[in-house]
């Protein structure tokens, strides 16, 4: 064997093994970034909070702004998609199986506890909601809501696995909405239909602020555009192959300022969903190629904008139509689930005894944060937060609230 055939297959085999080694570090990286978007770790977190920040309002001025803010965005929500404000619960019965597990991966669990009524004669289990989801639409039922009718929530939840940054709190607040569709809704066109009237509300609820409060018109923080932007995640994922979910969002954004991704949940082209999303309320399975053109699944999806106050994507909602018989048990099959077939909710949609729906979340302190042009969710709610994450943010002039 030459020295120089030695030296080239050496030199190949260095090739390879580099080659190797960066496709094992982007599935590290899809494989990691799946069950959320936070950040991880308090060093990196002060580099990315900004360095220029001054607050637009005081704090007094903060809070009212915000209190009108939620009452537009309730009352103009309940206005387009033809909502009634219901309550909701804060703790549900374990048994029930309507607390919503966040992704299909097992990662993030709810708070339980014990309730041991009547010296535990009649005890309950009882788990602290994350979200209202599967409770929405039972409760579509009880409130006899009819197509075209649903009901909105202003809904407090817990999730404790949420790592605390800038805009992830284990305190969540969310108005959580559900509607009644028909069977032939079941299509993207009417998903987006849905989004534009929520746009919609949140377009005019920048505009209501913004009259209430002038300074908070700044050009270095542009307006939110009139319309979003539509886009499939195996149509971004075929932009950027090679980019982790966050860099492919964040790179997007830069083009068009406020997106809803489309298809989250089933596994894309490069063998991962955009996002890991429970098996048991949004239709993710369902085969869409048909309006796409495209091999294209799901009818789910989440807005995301620009933030020019932290510079990085911020996503305001998550929502879609939900899974009918079918597409339950297919997803749950799919997830390694069927086990949880024997809940009442999943029971009730298996056997058509709830409607069809659509429905979503949409975050209240997100939203009022980046309408109010503030760098962390804590200036705008009251939660906990670690003591080195409230320094950081006073050295920069960020009012973490207590």
């Amino acid at each position: 064997m030459s020295i120089r055939n030695s030296d080239d297959r050496t030199t190949s085999l260095v090739a390879t093994e580099k080659a190797s080694a960066a496709l094992n570090d982007t599935q590290a990286s899809k494989k990691a970034d799946l069950a959320g978007p936070g950040i991880g770790n308090y060093e990196e977190l002060e580099k990315i909070l900004p360095a220029d920040y001054h607050p637009l309002l005081t704090a007094k001025e903060t809070q009212q702004a915000l209190f009108h803010l939620k009452r537009y965005i309730e009352d103009n929500l309940c206005k387009e998609l033809g909502l009634i404000m219901v309550e909701v619960p804060l703790i549900v019965d374990v048994e029930s199986g309507v607390n919503d597990m966040l992704d299909r991966d097992g990662s993030r669990t709810p708070i339980q506890f014990h309730i041991s009524n009547d010296r535990d004669k009649h005890p309950i289990d009882a788990q602290v909601v994350q979200a209202a989801t599967k409770w929405k639409r039972m409760a579509l039922k009880q409130f006899d809501c009819r197509p075209g009718e649903g009901i909105c929530t202003d809904m407090r939840a817990v999730r404790k696995d949420y790592f605390l940054d800038h805009d992830h709190s284990a305190y969540v607040d969310q108005w959580d909405w559900e509607r009644v569709m028909t069977a032939d809704q079941r299509n993207l066109e009417f998903l987006k239909s849905i989004v534009r009237k929520i746009w919609k509300v949140l377009v005019g609820a920048e505009k209501f602020v913004q009259d209430m409060f002038p300074e908070l018109r700044q050009p270095r923080y542009p307006n939110l555009p009139e319309e979003l932007t539509f886009i499939h995640a195996e149509e971004l994922l075929a932009m950027y192959p090679d980019l982790p979910r966050k860099r492919r969002e964040t790179i997007i954004l830069q083009k068009y300022p406020a997106i809803f991704i489309i298809g989250i949940g089933w596994p894309l082209k490069d063998g991962y969903p955009h996002e890991m999303r429970a098996a048991d309320y949004d239709d993710w399975i369902t085969d869409t190629s048909g309006e796409t053109h495209r091999d294209t699944h799901g009818l789910n999806g989440d807005i995301l904008v620009w933030n020019y106050v932290t510079q990085r994507r911020h996503e305001l909602s998550s929502m879609g139509i939900r899974v009918n018989a079918d597409t339950l048990r297919r997803q749950l099959e799919m997830s390694n689930l069927l086990d949880n077939l024997k809940f009442p909710y999943h029971q009730a949609i298996i056997n058509n005894k709830i409607p069809l729906s659509i429905g979503g979340g949409i975050g209240q302190s997100r939203t009022t944060m980046l309408l109010l042009r503030k760098a962390h969710l804590g200036e705008v709610s009251v939660t906990v937060w670690p003591k080195v994450l409230k320094e950081m943010c006073a050295k920069k002039d960020i009012l973490v609230l207590e």
